[in-house]
């Protein structure tokens, strides 16, 4: 059990920006790859819908290895620069790279295609798991006060937000500035202004977390991994979390995927995905200091039910946009959005939480290794969405092109793009809601000192 701290250093607004900052790389490289890259290779490369899903989905099988290796190596790094800090570092100078690699667009079709952006994507997911696993794994050392984690989140919500906002609506508009559905130079563009985004963000959390406080953070763990990761397995409140947050990542990483194809297809304007995407996400840019008061007032698991809700609501009542029109599925898209906002916030808030109370329970440093199997599941999980989502255009006899030789879709497509884009997603949301209810980390478990943020 965690206790009241007699002396609890409040983090600086400065560190809160610095540290937040870091959010526009974590936003940016879930939102343009989930976004664009299943479509990108359905439409610009000829690969088929089922084996683009695959390749979404097969490098997030080595994030199940590197992820928890990353966080094990960053608990147990000791530098001037702390234990995360060098690990952002790492990731700056790679992932800008990897990332314009996966969009290069060479001259290659069909399987050959596939087997280039699946590697190139590899080598990217590898590169984003050192930034991304220390880079979680630093709220929880950063402050022991149970309210204040919340409060510090919040400023890395609004930073996700914004960012989410403007890769989800700048990437899309590269991409269409060169005809409706794009070109293969304007992907290239829009993968070099989005991999300078990501060098920019990255290098800026890596300076702005100089003076980050490492409130409370033990001694590294000496066990082998396999024992830490069997340790965090045990730990019940982790493992509720963890279940509940890959059920909400894997609806958002399908409606992600299918929103190209809703915008095409069921609202018969590609340049919509912009402004779908705008309608899901801005809702983050206002909504987090309600989320916030919410948590206090029904603590933070009464308040994820209360977003998940939401998010599910709006999910259901989308199927009816092709019998009222696209203005519905905007408004639709803002209620999930609310949601979303909420239960980004909360998750990472509850996961500082878990991690702390182990921390003082077990007086052992292994927040690297949480964020790392955290980020590993979900990772894989989200690619998994595209996956699935890939499977159910397979189902529905969606077909594959290139600019040069477009197709019509028969109608059992474009019911295969609403099943994906709603139906499916709405049922996972509501199944997360129960999960909620199995989490036990409450206030009871670590109450709150006096002072607050």
């Amino acid at each position: 059990m965690i206790t009241p701290a007699l002396d609890v250093p409040t983090v600086s607004r400065g560190v809160r920006i610095g540290y937040g900052v870091g959010s526009f790389c974590t936003a940016t490289y879930n939102a343009v790859p989930g976004l664009l890259l299943l479509y990108y290779m359905t439409n610009f490369l000829a690969v088929p819908a089922w084996l683009a899903g695959l390749v979404v989905a097969a490098p997030k099988v080595w994030d199940l290895l590197i992820n928890p290796l990353v966080g094990r190596w960053s608990d147990r790094t000791t530098s001037r620069l702390g234990p995360r800090r060098p690990w952002l570092l790492a990731g700056a100078c790679t992932l800008p790279v990897a990332f314009f690699l996966v969009f290069a667009g060479p001259p290659l079709t069909g399987v050959p295609a596939a087997l280039y952006v699946g590697g190139c994507f590899m080598a990217a997911a590898t590169a984003y798991a050192l930034f991304e696993v220390p880079y979680k794994a630093m709220p929880a050392e950063m402050t022991s006060d149970y309210h204040e984690r919340t409060s510090l989140l919040q400023w890395r919500m609004v930073f996700i937000g914004a960012a989410t906002v403007i890769s989800g609506i700048l990437a899309p508009a590269i991409v269409n500035s060169q005809g409706d559905d794009g070109t293969l130079g304007s992907y290239r563009l829009m993968a070099v202004t989005i991999a300078a985004v990501l060098l920019a963000s990255m290098l800026g959390s890596f300076f702005g977390t100089a003076r980050a406080p490492m409130t409370g953070a033990p001694e590294p763990d000496g066990g082998r991994l396999r024992d830490q990761i069997a340790a965090a397995r045990g730990n019940s409140a982790f493992m509720w979390l963890l279940a509940l947050s890959c059920a909400q990542m894997m609806a958002v990483s399908m409606m992600l995927a299918a929103a190209p194809y809703f915008a095409a297809y069921v609202l018969g304007d590609p340049k919509a995905t912009s402004t779908l995407f705008a309608a899901l996400v801005g809702p983050m840019l206002l909504t987090m200091p309600v989320w916030v008061r919410l948590a206090k007032r029904f603590d933070k698991r009464g308040a994820m039910i209360l977003a998940a809700l939401m998010f599910g609501v709006g999910t259901v009542a989308a199927l009816a946009t092709p019998a009222i029109g696209a203005w519905y599925a905007h408004v639709m898209l803002l209620l999930v959005g609310m949601g979303y906002a909420g239960v980004q916030l909360l998750q990472f808030s509850m996961l500082a939480d878990v991690i702390a109370v182990d921390a003082e329970e077990t007086g052992k440093r292994r927040a690297g290794v949480f964020t790392g199997l955290w980020t590993a599941v979900e990772s894989g999980v989200a690619s998994f969405g595209a996956l699935v989502f890939g499977g159910i255009l397979s189902l529905g006899g969606f077909l594959e092109s290139e600019p040069s030789r477009p197709v019509e879709q028969p109608d059992s497509a474009l019911t295969a793009v609403l099943v994906g884009q709603a139906a499916v997603p709405a049922l996972i949301i509501f199944l997360s809601v129960l999960m909620t209810l199995k989490y036990r980390l409450r206030p009871a478990d670590a109450p709150p000192p006096a002072a607050s943020a």
